[in-house]
């Protein structure tokens, strides 16, 4: 390489600055994993083209690991939990779209037994996202084994408490989006810690992984994460129970281990907020998609995946249809297709002009939205990364951007719009694609007309009785 040479505490010092977060279609996630390069002695001299290759490399938010004293945060793979161990997350996608995904150990080798239960959710089409998600829950665990000096097959119910508190204290300095966060303090100085629904989706993923070993016949006891009958769930009045009620052979059922969670109310947007975002949008494409999250209620994967066939001008519609063919991996989250009216006429207008003016021409893609512009990506599907910097850069241009505006706000905002405008629960779980009515029921909280109708008798009521005592 023959470039100026750096010295190392400088590299390490610039590489410690480099926290960027990147977004993987469907959500936060860690880009594609790349060779680590090791960090030299302290003294030792390195090319200055190797320091500008390590500082492009990406890591996220998913990297919830402190740093050790003396040396930087690689930038590709995470480092481990203990100084020495490097397990990572390696994510390979081929021409055809398909997307592998491995855990790989401190030697970059992939683990098999988890490369195996990997494949086995890709058999059962799961969604990549899921797939990953799955992937970087079991990194914790298989960090937390080379802590405690365990392997996969001796975990054992008593070590699922030791692994409750070890993700309890697991700091992480990565940016949040969230408005509540747990700080703890350490040598490092002070850092977050792991989400209360983030450990229990990991504990999940553990229980899953064991559910599968052990139908494999890799795993010849009981699952480590033990799951006990729950009778106070069944008292749950807003919980959804079985046809047959108390005859049926259904039991509620939940983990011996897991971390109390807190029931959020969705926090829609304002009149004010959905003016100004809708003012900052520069082009009619990025108009068509956020009307369309904010008008019709679409999850921003099925924005991405709407097809032009899928748009019906004249009968003011759109139809959501479940596809796992787009080029960047955009999908619906539901499996129910489903019919949107859309009656407002902005929103069809817009996306007609889109498509009529704005829309790239000489492709031969059915996605509706694309990438224009006279640059090397013309013609290409829009994703989910580029979606989110769209959205991120006109809430900050409009001054609403909070850690909770993001694109399924939009979504929020249709549901508690239609739900206080008198729209009935069951029919705006239909409209939201929604499987379960617990998912719908979450907008009855933040605006109840029988609360409201019982709130103001109960005012009334007040008034004449306070009237007649005095």
């Amino acid at each position: 390489m023959g470039g100026d040479q750096v010295p190392v505490d400088h590299v390490a010092a610039r590489l410690a600055e480099q926290s960027v977060d990147v977004l993987v279609d469907g959500g936060l996630g860690r880009a594609e994993e790349q060779t680590v390069l090791p960090v030299p002695d302290p003294g030792h001299q390195i090319d200055s083209e190797q320091v500008r290759e390590r500082e492009h490399r990406v890591c996220c938010y998913l990297d919830t690991l402190p740093l050790v004293e003396g040396q930087a945060r690689p930038v590709g793979p995470s480092s481990a939990t203990v100084p020495g161990v490097y397990v990572r997350v390696r994510q390979q996608r081929g021409e055809d779209g398909f997307q592998w995904v491995d855990l790989l150990d401190e030697g970059g080798v992939p683990v098999e037994v988890v490369s195996g239960f990997l494949r086995f959710l890709a058999a059962r089409d799961c969604s990549p996202n899921t797939i990953v998600s799955y992937a970087y829950d079991l990194r914790h665990l298989w960090r937390f084994f080379d802590r405690d000096g365990l392997s996969w097959a001796e975990f054992a119910p008593r070590h699922s408490i030791a692994l409750l508190e070890y993700l309890r204290s697991v700091p992480s300095r990565r940016p949040r989006q969230r408005m509540t966060l747990t700080v703890v303090v350490d040598a490092d100085g002070p850092a977050t810690k792991l989400a209360a629904t983030t450990v229990n989706r990991i504990l999940a993923a553990v229980s899953s992984f064991y559910e599968y070993v052990i139908m494999a016949g890799l795993f010849d006891r009981l699952n480590p994460i033990e799951k006990r009958p729950d009778p106070a769930l069944q008292r749950v009045s807003a919980r959804h129970r079985p046809f047959m009620g108390g005859a049926s052979r259904q039991r509620s059922i939940r983990r011996a281990v897991r971390v109390k969670t807190v029931a959020r109310v969705p926090r829609p947007l304002s009149q004010a907020q959905v003016a100004a975002l809708l003012a900052q949008l520069r082009c009619n494409r990025d108009r068509a998609i956020v009307l369309l999250m904010l008008q019709g209620g679409l999850r921003p994967g099925e924005v991405l995946g709407l097809h032009l066939e899928d748009i019906a001008y004249g009968r003011r519609r759109v139809v959501v249809r479940h596809r796992d063919d787009h080029p960047k991996g955009a999908r619906s989250k539901s499996r129910y297709e489903r019919v949107v009216d859309l009656h407002e006429p902005e929103t069809l207008a817009i996306v007609s002009a889109y498509v009529m003016d704005e829309r790239p021409a000489g492709g031969d893609s059915p996605l509706v939205f694309l990438i224009g512009g006279g640059g090397a990506r013309r013609l290409e599907a829009l994703s989910y990364d580029g979606l989110v910097k769209m959205f991120t850069r006109a809430t900050t241009r409009a001054g609403i951007r909070t850690p909770w505006v993001t694109p399924h706000a939009c979504r929020h905002t249709h549901a508690t719009a239609m739900w206080e405008g008198g729209m009935r629960e069951l029919t705006l779980q239909k409209r939201l694609g929604h499987a379960s009515p617990e998912s719908t029921r979450i907008y009855t909280r933040v605006s109840d007309p029988a609360v409201v109708a019982d709130y103001n008798r109960a005012l009334g009521g007040q008034g004449t009785s306070t009237g007649g005592q005095s």
